[in-house]
């Protein structure tokens, strides 16, 4: 009925004007119908619920849509004002925060943080070097992340902002400060630390204060702001049917923001240096500066990452390509996605958020709606050119190339690279965008994929490492392309393990351990590989899990790689409680597999949280599987249920549901405050 209508409009319309005049009126510029149609395709195939866009233009939203909706349950479409959670876009917030302190000469941006912070103390003396600039910049040689009950569902827990500085007490740096930029979460949540101390108020209450009351930001909110969460885009999970509650993702400084695309375009006047009563200009330049030259770098080629003070990207191509200066900024919780991008001298802004896909697509989409917006405008004359890509011309590989066979690593991960036939053979990368596959030598020191869209060179750093550089031109089909350059391994040298130690980590080769001191609440139930931490042992040279084993019980990060393959370092640590093994690592402890008990099979049982409030783990065997388990879930207690396959099949938190059918070979965890007992029957 409701196309039938239009089409009657558009028909009437057509036989009043002249048909050059119609079709002039009735065809939308160009950018306009680029951005609808990037939109529908990701949600047609890129599993996106909702998207939201807007372009700001010297000050006025001259672009603003959506496609999807708002609730799947009621075909609610997504509005202007419906909100998302835009990840680490969130780090311009805190870094435009850090720079209004400077501004106010409330501090010096290089001088130590300890200065500010006073109870700030690591394991490592060189912490007393780390400064806010390197906070923004990457460089601080932090580990990375505390991602523990960070990200949970209707839950503003603070734990995860409340014990940062008492987890990092005990923890080492993985670099000096300043040596090199690699991707760093903690640095911001430091940062948001910093502007409550120097402030004197909450972080929430600042943003509220400083950013949303000057710039009239209504939708820009924090997890503990009071404001209706119906406002937010509903988010949703593969396996399961209903909307998922609402997340909230607890490290404000360095995620922690719910937006719209509007405001972020408007938040970007501030840093374009539109609005000097918020931001000085000098900040804003400061901001802009390539950070990312400061320390050990993979080229000065501009790509979709190199670091200006909280930007991912402050030379972005392809706009790079026509000497236009863009600037980008992406973020991810669990479930939102969101991309930022500006261009200063034109005083242009664009912003699109997502619920489901990943801030790639959204960096893909900015890209070339803002492309077609620059033509539009005849500040780009010339048509983009399409690049071309020949398959791989495979030729004889030099001798000296061998030198470079080894054992390489990024965090958590280690591969052996061979050179057979004048071929190496790498593994899946990008979080999966690049599947394994094998790359041939054609010459000037590069192998090649079979299609010649990426490229892998070996470079002997200045810093005395050598890193294997993945030069990756994504296309993604509907989408487009992206250019991706990056450092995605390093060279790791012989590590000998005494005979005493080998028997050891021969016996955790292939365990897996399941983590203990996540909330229930925690978005991280819903896919059992994120709640457990496989060890993979290579004797051979000394590693576990890509970190370098020290002696029975520990071993330590190993790879040192810029920007994000270095990012989230960790240690293992392994410690016996009675006759149980546990791993700690981040300070969370994870129990061994081994210790996993199967759920009882009789009618009747129980789970108790004992007085660590630690989870409870069952698996689930032959003799319980296909049965059908009914739980009493006491209030803030939760379960989660697992297919062999790792899969959710209920979480309770998320169904309302408390009966579940149990397929074999699956997880069973339960969790709660301590004391919280489960009464668990089975038919």
């Amino acid at each position: 009925m409701f196309k039938k209508l239009i089409i009657v409009g558009v028909s009437a319309t057509l036989a009043l004007l002249p048909l050059s005049q119609a079709f002039a009126q009735e065809k939308p510029p160009s950018y306009e119908a680029m951005a609808q149609r990037m939109a529908s395709e990701l949600i047609a195939n890129y599993g996106v619920s909702a998207v939201q866009y807007a372009i700001m233009d010297e000050g006025s939203i001259v672009l603003s849509g959506s496609a999807g909706v708002h609730d799947r349950a009621t075909n609610q479409p997504v509005a202007k004002d419906t909100m998302f959670a835009i990840g680490s876009v969130s780090k311009m917030h805190v870094s435009a925060a850090t720079m209004m302190l400077a501004d106010a000469k409330l501090i010096d941006i290089d001088q130590p943080l300890v200065a500010y912070i006073k109870e700030f103390k690591m394991a490592d003396e060189r912490y007393k070097d780390i400064t806010p600039r390197m906070l923004m910049n990457h460089s601080s040689g932090l580990y990375g992340t505390h991602y523990g009950n960070s990200m949970l569902f209707d839950d503003n827990d603070t734990e995860n902002h409340d014990q940062l500085l008492t987890r990092l007490q005990s923890e080492h740096l993985k670099a000096e400060p300043g040596e090199f930029s690699v991707y760093c979460n903690d640095g911001f949540q430091l940062l948001e630390l910093l502007v409550e101390r120097v402030s004197g108020i909450s972080y929430s209450e600042f943003v509220e204060k400083r950013i949303n009351e000057p710039l009239q930001l209504t939708s820009t909110k924090t997890p503990l702001d009071d404001f209706d969460r119906e406002r937010l885009a509903k988010t949703y999970f593969p396996t399961m049917e209903h909307a998922l509650p609402v997340e909230n993702p607890n490290v404000i400084g360095a995620g922690g923001l719910y937006s719209t695309a509007e405001e972020l375009t408007k938040f970007a006047e501030v840093l374009i240096g539109n609005r000097p009563d918020v931001l000085s200009e000098q900040s804003v330049k400061a901001m802009q500066q390539a950070e990312y030259r400061n320390g050990v770098w993979i080229s000065d080629e501009p790509s979709n990452y190199g670091y200006g003070l909280g930007w991912d990207a402050i030379r972005l191509v392809p706009f790079a390509n026509y000497g236009i200066t863009a600037m980008s900024k992406g973020g991810d919780t669990m479930l939102y996605h969101a991309d930022l991008t500006t261009v200063p001298d034109q005083d242009i802004s664009i912003a699109v958020i997502t619920s489901g896909g990943s801030s790639i697509f959204n960096s893909i989409f900015t890209n070339n709606v803002l492309l077609d917006y620059l033509q539009y405008k005849d500040i780009i004359q010339d048509t983009p050119q399409q690049a071309t890509f020949k398959p791989a011309a495979k030729v004889d590989l030099p001798a000296g190339m061998r030198a470079y066979e080894g054992l390489y690593g990024m965090v958590g991960e280690t591969v052996h690279i061979e050179m057979k036939n004048s071929e190496i053979r790498l593994p899946v990368l990008l979080g999966g965008l690049i599947p394994e596959q094998t790359y041939s030598y054609t010459g000037d020191g590069q192998f090649t994929s079979s299609d010649g869209r990426l490229t892998a060179s070996f470079v002997d750093e200045s810093n005395g490492k050598t890193y294997l550089k993945l030069d990756a031109n994504l296309d993604l089909p509907g989408l487009g392309g992206l250019n991706m350059i990056t450092y995605a391994f390093q060279k790791l040298d012989k590590n000998p393990v005494p005979a005493a130690m080998k028997k050891v980590w021969e016996e955790r080769n292939g365990k897996n351990y399941y983590a203990v001191d996540e909330k229930i609440t925690s978005l991280f139930y819903l896919a059992l590989d994120v709640l457990t931490k496989n060890i993979a042992v290579d004797m051979d040279y000394g590693y576990a899990t890509g970190t370098r084993i020290v002696d029975a019980n520990q071993a330590v990060n190993a790879a040192q790689i810029p920007m994000m393959n270095g990012r989230d370092a960790f240690d293992l640590n392994f410690h016996q409680e009675g006759q149980t093994e546990y791993l700690t690592i981040d300070g969370f402890a994870y129990i061994d597999g081994d210790a996993v008990k199967p759920i009882y099979a009789g009618k009747t049982s129980i789970a108790t949280i004992q007085s660590d409030g630690h989870a409870v783990w069952y698996k689930i065997d032959a003799k319980a599987a296909n049965k059908t388990m009914t739980v009493q879930v006491p209030e803030g207690g939760g379960f989660a249920v697992y297919d062999a396959n790792g899969l959710p099949v209920n979480l309770s938190i998320v169904s309302k549901t408390n009966t579940v059918a149990l397929p074999e070979g699956g997880r069973i965890v339960f969790g709660g405050p301590a004391g919280t007992v489960f009464k668990i029957g089975l038919e």
